[in-house]
Formats: C-alpha cells, sequence, structure tokens
C-alpha cells in the first residue's frame, strides 16, 4: 500500500469543530506527528483514540523529515498535526509537505478550523484582499520597521500576537497606523471568544488599561484608504535599498541575525535560508 502524509487542521479552541473526518484520519494513522506530544495528547484522549504520538516541531524537523520520508516509502500513513489549526500555516509544517512532495509521496489536506479566516470575518473589516503576517519581530524596532514596510500593502492585514505581547505590538500598530481601524479578536471558538474594534490608538489604550489579557489574539488592520495608500507610496518613492543594504542597517541597528533574516525574506520574497546565509557573511 502506497504510504499517505495527512495534513490535518485541528480544532482552535472548541472541539466540537473537529470534523468526522478529521477523527478518523488521525485513527487510522500509523504514527500522529505533533509540535507538543501533551498537548494533541489531549486532544487524542478526547476523541477517544489511541495512536502513537512524536514530536516534530521546529526544532526537530529538519533531523525528522528522511525518517518520515522513509515511512511513507514503506507504506505508511503519517498525520502531521500543529497544537491547533492548521499546519502549514505560520509552522514550519510546509517543509515537511515540500520534501514529502519532492520525494513523490503522496499528501493529502484535511481542512480544520482556521483563526486567520475566522478571524477575518469576526473583525466585520473587508476581507475582499488580505494579507496575512502571522508572528511580527518581536523587538520594537525592527517590529516598527515591518509595520512600515506593511503600510503599502493595499489589503487588510492580519497578524497573529501572544497575549503577552499584544498591548505593545497595539502601541506600536497605532503609531504606524494612526488613522486605521483595527480589531483585536481573542479566544476564538471559546467560551470567553471576544472582539474589540476601533481605531488603532483607541483600541490600544483600552488593551493597554486591561490588567491582563489572556488567550491566543489576532490583530485585524484595515486596508489603507485609497489616499493614505498614495501618501505612502509617495514617502518611499525613490531607489529602493538592495538587500545587501538593508542586512548592514539591521546589523548596525542591532538586530537580532535570525529576526532580521527572517524580516527581510518576507521583504524580499526569497527563502529565510538564503537571506540568513548573507546576514551571517555580512556579520563576520
Amino acid at each position: 500500500m502506497a504510504g499517505l502524509l495527512s495534513v490535518v487542521g485541528t480544532p482552535i479552541g472548541n472541539l466540537e469543530d473537529a470534523s468526522p473526518r478529521v477523527r478518523r484520519v488521525l485513527g487510522e494513522a500509523d504514527v500522529v506527528l505533533c509540535e507538543d506530544t501533551r498537548v494533541t495528547g489531549r486532544l487524542m484522549s478526547a476523541f477517544g483514540l489511541h495512536v502513537r504520538l512524536e514530536r516534530c516541531d521546529e526544532n526537530v524537523m529538519a533531523e525528522k523529515t528522511e525518517r518520515v520520508l522513509g515511512r511513507l516509502a514503506a507504506g505508511e500513513r503519517v498525520a502531521f498535526v500543529s497544537d491547533a489549526g492548521m499546519p502549514g500555516v505560520s509552522d514550519p509544517g510546509q517543509r515537511l509537505v515540500d520534501a514529502a512532495l519532492d520525494a513523490g509521496e503522496r499528501v493529502e489536506v484535511v481542512p480544520g478550523p482556521s483563526a486567520v479566516t475566522c478571524a477575518l470575518v469576526a473583525s466585520g473589516l473587508a476581507s475582499e484582499h488580505f494579507f496575512f503576517e502571522g508572528f511580527l519581530p518581536r523587538r520594537r524596532g525592527a517590529q516598527l520597521a515591518r509595520l512600515a514596510e506593511l503600510a503599502a500593502v493595499p489589503s487588510t492585514l492580519v497578524i497573529y500576537e501572544s497575549p503577552r505581547r499584544v498591548a505593545e505590538t497595539l502601541a506600536n500598530v497605532a503609531e504606524v497606523f494612526p488613522e486605521r481601524r483595527v480589531a483585536l479578536v481573542r479566544e476564538l471558538t471559546k467560551l470567553h471568544e471576544e472582539v474589540v474594534r476601533g481605531l488603532a490608538p483607541e483600541l490600544a489604550a483600552g488593551i493597554a488599561a486591561r490588567e491582563e489579557v489572556r488567550g491566543e489574539c489576532v490583530i485585524v488592520i484595515a486596508a489603507p484608504s485609497a489616499e493614505e495608500l498614495a501618501a505612502r507610496r509617495a514617502e518611499v518613492a525613490g531607489p529602493e535599498r538592495t538587500l545587501e543594504e538593508e542586512i548592514a542597517a539591521g546589523l548596525a541597528a542591532g538586530e537580532p541575525k535570525s529576526a532580521l533574516a527572517r524580516r527581510l525574506a518576507k521583504s524580499f520574497s526569497l527563502p529565510r535560508a538564503e537571506v540568513y546565509d548573507k546576514v551571517v557573511a555580512a556579520a563576520s
């Protein structure tokens, strides 16, 4: 029997969102690869499933890929899940899928909930065109730089953030986008799901005043108006800096090499590993 890699979307909060197909595929797998065996173990227990779990997060993905390909070649059914949501979206699952396809192995995607689309709809902001950023750089300078780059994107922006950092990130959003409407969506599909909306400075002030913010957060930023977009493009008109110039500027500003490579890989639409090698070479 031919092997099969099943990329399985899992609930982002409410276990009732798991489809019968999700439960069936997980139950039929020879092994389930996951970010955290404790998290996925609780999910499997809730479903009444008893399948071998194996850790396969970003720290061990590279060393385990060949072993997974061997299992697929031997005809095994391998399921791959993230802690919540769709693997491959803002996590390293894409590398495993890429390797499996290059090896000629069968890959299927079992759809499940997505915090990106759920938050976009819940925000009430225009969704005809949207840009998913994922997590922003953590350091303030790098984060402001990336937000400034995103200001010229003519789409609604969707950003993931930790509850511990969301107040600081919203303050930076307000600094870069003072006239835009923003929504904070948290605890998606759970009992205390919440959507808070307003102009960026108002929303940032409201969240900063809270003693605590709980639950994983999604920030949705309205697309720029035609006037703002024209003004933004006028501001950045002129010769653009090369990748090498951006690397030099980032290193001079003290930006960590890994964060700098991640940011510039997105900006220049290049593989992160390629940009990282250039950053390391420039820093040496």
